[in-house]
């Protein structure tokens, strides 16, 4: 099949920057997402920007190789090579002048540059990390065994040997830290939000258990069935369905426990933050009402929402029951049907961001986040990863910011 249009993934990084430097790129059909061929390999010693143009010029050699006419769109999560590429920022820099030349010279008449969130990037950052590994060199095409399907969530979420070894999912950022004190298998952590309900489609707040719990509409059920559906090769591998006691969440984890074929247990610490008196009004309607109240929540972590909880006491709650989840599921995978502050409060938490960072991140209704925690040494402490954020079945047509791990 030829392509018309593809989409061009690519990364780079540097252990040590500059240090042991590898890229990765894939090519990939604009209309259906499939994967047409892949390339990582090591660079020897580079900057993180030297890896990334590399990134970029070993995917504009796999268009013109495998979709020659095509028009190109480049995404990658480095703002500078973007914005260089694309022409608005100069290339002073005397290393990144040839590597720019020969990408201008690869890419077609009409090429364009997208800038995208890391979480977006994962198969390129991928590729890159297995280089850096030892895990591939060079390019293979579809129909070859290393090239992911990415629709496959079982190879995605975690290999049965590298769980059983105790293997870390690489990543380049997190290099510089080590993955050395590491052992142990990891407890996985497949993160769905609840489907939409009359709160979420008016843009109610609509909080835990003291609040009017409304349940999930049809839409809601049939966006959680999705996500069930897309998640049910992983069915195997998943210990139970954890949900927050929440009426929303229950019926969204009744839906999946339905389908994975697997039990379904409740998680009090993964409710959702008690909003009070906000509890069922707009933002307009409580800014109207408390504006005083809604300034004073918005600037600080340790301010009660409508008299309810506080970001920080939704924290203490949601990593208390993370804590249990580990504790009584550990070296497994579990299905966790939550809300918008918890979810973004454990991936605050597994990245290690300041917890300030929840105001950054948005969630999907249905969409999956994929968290893995490793266990580190004697003392009993856990390392996070963020293994995906913020995914949805393909075909839902809901538009959303799409990762892999």
């Amino acid at each position: 099949m030829t392509s018309r249009s593809v989409v061009v993934e690519a990364d780079g990084g540097s252990r040590g920057n500059p240090g042991p430097a590898a890229y990765g790129a894939v090519l990939k059909d604009a209309d259906t997402g499939a994967v047409i061929a892949e390339d990582g390999a090591t660079i020897g010693r580079a900057t993180n920007n030297v890896a990334e143009y590399s990134g970029l010029i070993a995917g504009l050699r796999l268009a013109a190789e495998h979709a020659p006419g095509a028009t190109v769109e480049v995404r990658m999560d480095s703002k500078l090579v973007v914005e260089q590429m694309s022409g608005r920022w100069k290339i002073k820099h005397p290393d990144m002048q040839p590597l720019a030349a020969e990408a201008k010279q690869l890419a077609p008449a009409g090429t364009t540059y997208t800038w995208v969130p890391r979480a977006r990037n994962g198969h390129a950052d991928r590729l890159a990390n297995e280089a850096l590994d030892g895990l591939r060199s060079g390019v293979t095409v579809a129909g070859d065994r290393e090239v992911l399907d990415e629709d496959s969530l079982i190879e995605e979420i975690e290999s049965p040997e590298a769980a059983a070894a105790g293997d870390p999912p690489a990543s380049i950022q997190s290099q510089a830290r080590g993955w050395s004190a590491g052992t142990g298998a990891p407890t996985t952590l497949v993160l769905v939000r609840h489907g939409v309900t009359a709160h979420t489609k008016e843009k109610r707040f609509s909080g835990g258990l003291a609040s009017a719990n409304p349940g999930l509409s049809d839409e809601g059920r049939a966006q959680v069935r999705s996500t069930a559906e897309w998640l049910a090769p992983l069915a195997e591998r998943v210990d139970a369905v954890v949900a927050s006691p929440v009426r929303r969440t229950r019926e969204s984890a009744e839906i999946l426990a339905e389908v994975l074929g697997r039990p379904l247990l409740e998680e009090p610490g993964f409710a959702e933050m008690e909003f009070g008196a906000w509890d069922g009004l707009t933002f307009a309607e409580v800014a109207e009402r408390d504006q005083a109240g809604l300034d004073a929540w918005l600037g600080s972590l340790d301010v009660p929402a409508g008299g309810g909880e506080s970001f920080r006491t939704v924290e203490e709650r949601v990593l208390a029951g993370l804590d249990r989840v580990l504790t009584e599921h550990a070296g497994r995978t579990v299905v966790v049907v939550s809300h918008v502050t918890p979810i973004k409060t454990l991936v605050a938490h597994a990245v290690d961001a300041p917890l300030d960072a929840v105001f950054r991140m948005e969630l999907t209704p249905a969409s999956v986040t994929v968290l893995s925690f490793f266990p580190e040494g004697e003392g009993g402490g856990r390392r996070g990863s963020m293994r995906l954020f913020n995914a949805l079945p393909p075909g839902s047509g809901v538009v959303a910011d799409l990762g892999r791990w």
